[in-house]
């Protein structure tokens, strides 16, 4: 072997060796590597393939244990990476279930199991034991989601209860966009065959019978807060100590999140850490007070113990989302270090929080919630460990400690989860920072003690007492939230980057975190490439909706829609996507051609771009050149070598995004890039339509 080869892979195992007994943070990256890979893949790979990779991680994982310090940790993160490719496969098809292919209109039939707020701030139900007219048991959605419009009664919105409605219902959408959020697979890991909507009222078919005893026991605590504490703060009270944000207005939900607050709102770290460590000492200051149990029981244990058991019931009443679960783990296990005197609170805690949810819910990795929770927990637990090293060396004074630990706790999950909240949500708060320092204090010290207090209270009948206190802490969290997003310039539109740039720059950030020694600072390489690969991204020069119904042109000024209403939600996302500050109706105001009637006409470089809105326009158009491209809202047919999209074609292609090269037009379809999936299988005759709109032919 060359002298160079053999120095590269000396000093590569020099590298490994020194992060000897560091190495576990790192097997949660390496099993969610493999759940990447297996998300990316276009076509479904077939059982026996999952199968083989399961077993070969497995077999890597009992072998490395044999091998030395410098092939182990190389073999188990390969072997982790192939069990994250089981592992992810096993999951999809555990969920598997029918999903409609075709829209109805009918009665709808089941037992509810969710109740929740659309975007559009409408309340929906999520049914089970779905009963659908004149369909089949095997070909009815396993769960199907209402949004309910118009006059609803309340009476059947009960947990448990079979309900009765008539209804529209349609198979979950794709991404609005080529690349974007995919919600077609976010439904098939819900087992949600089917989303839909009623403007009828909704009756009751049969009286709840108990089987949903723990979500029941949710909504009945919800009802009992909000009819304690009324308006928005109670809406907020319900959603801190229930998880249930249905009762919250849209226009609070957007003041917390345009100050950065939306995660007061979430049952995540800081309320299960406040939870566990109120409980845990109150226990152990009320058992330090009996003295035979002072001096003859294990105070500490006891008190971790009962924090425990508190921490769980937390968990099963908000719900259990990823934060929650998450929350709970990383609190078990510190609470399990301390009645075994061990350190509580580490990286290694993280890690296994990670992993035991990727093992159980492997898709959880895709979503904000787990991206989100797992920044600001590491990045939390990987400053303290510097800052606690700095305090121990005495070069802190010990008033300071409280003080720089709100400040850099702020600071610090801000900065951590900024990437993925400019990445999902396309907007970055200014005055975060400021906002979480008036608020947090005051859910930590008064919102979350008072609830506990309240929960004591509640069998003596003087829980109103806490609340009262309770209620006072989310005005003024309300009010800072309200104040802070009417200042100007508090929120800052960002387009969506390209599809590697969160990656890069959560890598960057895991080997800042958890790499040790100067080494970490390779971490600032990828996080400084996706960021200029995030500032260089463009932006999809025509965007055309599955449904033919709008078309988005961007010109200098920004995107311009082919229509002021209609396809709101889809209007929403791109603009949101582009970075831009205008809505629908401004959108519309910057088309750049004609839009006589139902015709929008605008150009696209040397190409003409034709928006047929209706029937009637669609019938009257039946020729075009080569140098057009026809968007239909119905179905077209006409001669000519135009390129063209109408309901058929896309009902094949999805959203479709066009460039325009020098050398002629690049389309991109839906289809392309999310492939023969589980959640996305296609007839096989729905290939010519496909094949028609990407050759013009």
């Amino acid at each position: 072997m060359a002298p160079a080869a053999t120095a590269l892979i000396d000093r590569a195992a020099g590298l490994v060796l020194g992060q000897r007994g560091f190495l576990f943070p790192w097997a949660p990256v390496c099993l969610g590597v493999g759940i990447g890979l297996y998300f990316l893949l276009r076509v479904e790979p077939p059982t026996w393939a999952l199968w083989l990779a399961a077993l070969a991680g497995l077999a890597g994982l009992v072998a490395q244990a044999r091998m030395n310090a410098v092939a182990g940790p190389l073999v188990a993160a390969v072997a982790l990476a192939c069990l994250g490719i089981g592992l992810a496969g096993a999951r999809s098809h555990g969920v598997a279930g029918p999903v409609l292919d075709f829209r109805y209109y009918g009665s709808i039939e089941g037992r509810v199991v969710g109740i929740d707020r659309s975007a559009s701030d409408a309340v929906r139900l999520t049914l089970d034991r779905v009963v659908l007219e004149r369909m089949a048991p095997e070909d009815t959605p396993t769960r199907v989601r209402v949004s309910l419009h118009g006059e609803q009664g309340f009476a059947p919105l009960e947990p448990d209860a079979v309900v009765i409605l008539t209804g529209h219902l349609g198979p979950p959408g794709g991404a609005v966009e080529p690349g974007g959020f995919d919600f077609r697979r976010h439904a098939w890991f819900l087992r949600l065959g089917a989303v839909g909507y009623t403007r009828n009222p909704v009756l009751l078919l049969e009286e709840p019978g108990g089987g949903q005893a723990v979500f029941a026991a949710r909504m009945a605590l919800s009802q009992y807060v909000q009819k304690a504490l009324p308006g928005e703060t109670g809406a907020f009270a319900a959603a801190v100590t229930t998880g249930d944000r249905s009762g919250m207005g849209q226009e609070t939900l957007d003041a917390l999140r345009d100050t950065n607050l939306a995660h007061l709102l979430a049952i995540s770290g800081l309320h299960m850490g406040l939870l566990a460590g109120f409980v845990f000492g109150a226990l152990r200051v009320g058992l330090l007070l009996v003295p035979l149990v002072r001096h003859h029981w294990p105070v500490k244990r006891l008190a971790a113990a009962g924090a425990l058991v508190a921490a769980f019931g937390y968990l099963l009443l908000s719900g259990g989302n990823v934060a929650t679960e998450r929350a709970f783990v990383m609190a078990a296990v510190a609470l399990t270090a301390v009645m075994l005197h061990r350190r509580a609170l580490s990286l290694r805690a993280v890690a296994m929080a990670a992993l035991i949810i990727l093992v159980l819910q492997p898709e959880a990795m895709l979503g904000p919630g787990f991206q989100m929770s797992f920044a600001a927990t590491t990045a939390l637990v990987a400053v303290f460990e510097q800052v606690s090293g700095l305090q121990r060396e005495r070069r802190l004074p010990r008033w300071a400690a409280p003080v720089i630990s709100l400040l850099v706790s702020s600071a610090v999950a801000g900065f951590a989860t900024a990437p993925v909240a400019m990445t999902h949500f396309n907007r970055m708060t200014h005055y975060g920072l400021i906002a979480n320092l008036v608020s947090v204090p005051v859910m930590g010290m008064m919102v979350v003690p008072a609830a506990v207090v309240a929960a004591l209270l509640s069998p003596l009948g003087l829980d109103w007492l806490a609340l009262a206190v309770m209620g006072w802490g989310l005005d003024w969290i309300l009010l800072v939230a309200r104040t802070v997003a009417a200042w100007e310039g508090a929120v800052r539109p960002i387009p969506a980057p390209g599809p590697g740039v969160l990656p890069l720059m959560a890598m960057g950030g895991l080997i800042l975190c958890l790499w040790r020694g100067r080494g970490r600072l390779a971490g600032m390489v990828p996080a400084a490439l996706a960021l200029a690969l995030w500032v260089g991204a463009e932006r999809p020069a025509l965007l055309i909706a599955d449904s033919g119904a709008l078309v988005g042109l961007m010109t200098p000024e920004g995107r311009a829609l082919s229509r002021p209403r209609g396809s709101g939600f889809i209007a929403e996302v791109w603009l949101e996507n582009d970075g831009s500050r205008l809505d629908q109706a401004g959108a519309a105001g910057l088309w750049p051609g004609e839009a006589e009637g139902r015709v929008a006409r605008g150009r696209l470089g040397s190409w003409e771009v034709i928006h047929l809105q209706g029937k009637i326009a669609s019938r009257g158009f039946a020729e075009c050149r080569a140098d057009q491209i026809v968007v239909a809202s119905e179905a077209l047919a006409l001669s000519g070598p135009c390129l063209r999209f109408d309901p058929d074609t896309l009902g094949a292609t999805g959203a479709v995004a066009v460039s325009a090269r020098p050398d002629g037009l690049r389309v991109v379809t839906d289809r392309e890039l999310s492939g023969d999936r589980l959640w996305h299988r296609r007839p096989a005759a729905q290939d010519a339509p496909l094949r028609l709109a990407q050759t013009g032919q």
